[in-house]
């Protein structure tokens, strides 16, 4: 079982540096799958109610041997849950489903910026955190300017940003932006969708030199540029190869050529062209 060292959060809490995704692992299926996650060391698990499946976790964690205390929850709020009223509902419900009293680190799964309500939405949170049924409180998908308005019409800073990073979308200039206000960088989709990233040559040129997996490779990248990579894999066997990622450091050099796959395409995207809900 590998040991995930933390990372301390701008509220005083720690946070492991690498979670298990758990998107897609519903049925019995996911419920064997995300506790085969916690068998092989993890303890940050990252579920959402667009995920459907918080049963599921709730589920692995009863039946997991690990303490409640040493296991770090997250979820995240949809938008069709936008609003401080709603906000507290959707949290409550999904307690309810996860059979849980509190959750370590609660999300806004999407800004929605064409309805407009996320300030109210973290309005709820902090209300949330106050009452003791969420830990730790942060955003996903926000923008720099989102992140500014939040502190500027709440006074509280999120914990945690997560957004879309790899190597071939490494948002430079957005993790530069949160750590210059103590906002801790996750990633999600942190090993892109295709296998196409594992054969760059600086992926595998730097497999080669630490005899290691590609994808290690990849996730030791986001360790070093200060994010936390969220990937989720079923398979037991990946589980373990994916979190075994602290026995050895990229150089410099190797980050850079890494930051370096960055795409043209996705460089200048929109990353709020879709509307969650």
């Amino acid at each position: 079982m590998t040991e995930i060292p933390t990372l301390d959060l701008n509220d005083g809490r720690a946070i492991p540096e690498i979670g298990l995704g758990t998107y897609a692992m519903t049925g019995d299926d996911g419920v064997e799958a995300i506790g085969a996650g916690i068998e092989s060391g993890y303890r940050l698990l990252d579920t959402a109610v667009n995920y459907e499946n918080e049963r599921e976790v709730g589920r692995a964690i009863a039946e997991s041997p690990i303490d409640r205390g040493d296991l770090f929850i997250t979820s995240k709020i949809p938008g069709r849950h936008h609003g401080f009223d709603e906000a507290i509902a959707s949290t409550e419900e999904s307690l309810a489903r996860l059979g849980l009293d509190y959750l370590d680190l609660h999300l806004i799964h999407w800004p929605n910026p064409s309805v407009g309500r996320y300030v109210d939405t973290w309005r709820g949170l902090i209300e949330l955190r106050d009452r003791g049924l969420v830990k730790s409180i942060g955003v996903s998908n926000f923008t720099a300017d989102m992140l500014t308005e939040l502190i500027e019409k709440t006074g509280v800073t999120p914990a945690v940003n997560q957004v879309e990073l790899h190597p071939y979308f490494p948002q430079t200039a957005l993790v530069e932006f949160h750590r210059s206000i103590g906002v801790q960088t996750e990633s999600w989709s942190p090993l892109y969708r295709d296998g196409g990233l594992f054969s760059e040559d600086p992926v595998t040129e730097a497999a080669l030199t630490h005899g290691v997996e590609p994808a290690q490779v990849v996730l030791r990248w986001h360790v070093e540029i200060g994010s936390i990579p969220i990937p989720k894999s079923a398979n037991p066997d990946r589980q373990r190869l994916n979190a075994d990622i602290f026995g050895f450091s990229l150089t410099p050099a190797e980050v850079a050529a890494i930051s370096g796959l960055e795409r043209g395409r996705m460089k200048d995207r929109d990353p709020l062209t879709h509307e969650e809900m």
